[in-house]
């Protein structure tokens, strides 16, 4: 049996730190301007972006990546699917905490910083709109060429009374070169690959942490004294009636309304890669 060179080289660099989050992952420091070079990736069908679809605030996961993505056995979707069915506004409450987030990525190289070589800069659906708008514009085109791309400008600033952070991708004007050829050879040849960082669960395991989520939100409505009602079921054994519970609005928030679920749940879909 031939030996695979790259799997021995990727499990090196496991084991070394080489591919660790913190090593790999950049991210725009909060109230300054910075130029980074977007490379596109090499192995995504020509989309210079990866996407990826997390569950988020499933117990104390900060983000567990959806296997429905990748054509495997998903049961947190399944959940979702048999809240769908169920058609229901409080399925409808509850299918709204578990549907998955897009998460997209490029690799970059950020100017004065260049020695660090290739990172990852992840970011939400409106920089990765006002990205696709900016290679549609036919002064920038593509931006991620090695040759006569676009360094682009991330500005990262935190309106007063914000919660959040907000970025905003501004490209250069110039083209320029990504950097010398050697420089451009050693870049291209690095990219982190984004599937070292992130563990997908098995069916098992997402299984055990979705039931685990929905016992400990009744255990947690009884202690409460709530009278709303939370029908326990376990994902692996669906029931008619799926696990709902009545949601809790929090104050200052702006929810859409919808005068049919069917509706509700499209909108949903929208965001989603279903």
């Amino acid at each position: 049996m031939a030996i695979d060179f790259d799997a021995i080289r990727k499990k090196l660099n496991q084991l070394s730190g080489n591919n660790s989050k913190r090593r790999a992952m950049w991210r725009p420091p909060e109230g300054e301007t910075v130029s980074v070079r977007i490379l596109g990736f090499t192995d995504n069908d020509g989309n210079p972006f990866k996407e990826r679809w997390f569950y988020y605030n499933i117990g104390n996961n900060p983000g567990l990546l959806a296997p429905y993505q990748f054509g495997k056995p998903d049961p947190i979707n399944e959940l979702i699917q048999k809240l769908k069915d169920e058609g229901t506004k409080e399925s409808y409450e509850m299918a709204k905490k578990l549907y998955p987030k897009m998460r997209t990525y490029a690799a970059v190289v950020v100017r004065g910083e260049e020695s660090e070589g290739v990172k990852l800069w992840a970011f939400g659906k409106t920089v990765y709109q006002s990205l696709l708008n900016i290679m549609l514009d036919p002064d920038y085109g593509d931006i991620t060429d090695v040759y006569e791309g676009h360094d682009v400008k991330v500005t990262c600033s935190k309106p007063p009374g914000k919660m959040y952070a907000m970025t905003e991708v501004m490209p250069r004007p110039k083209t320029t070169a990504l950097g010398t050829k050697a420089q451009i050879n050693e870049w291209t040849s690095n990219i982190p690959d984004l599937d070292d960082l992130y563990t997908l669960k098995s069916y098992e395991q997402l299984e055990t942490i979705v039931n685990n989520w929905l016992t400990g939100d009744a255990d947690e409505e009884s202690t409460n004294g709530n009278n709303s009602t939370f029908e326990n079921s376990r994902v692996s054994k669906p029931t008619k009636s799926t696990p709902v519970q009545q949601s809790k609005k929090k104050s200052g928030t702006t929810e859409k309304s919808f005068d049919d679920i069917d509706d509700a749940f499209a909108d949903l879909e929208d965001d989603m890669g279903f």
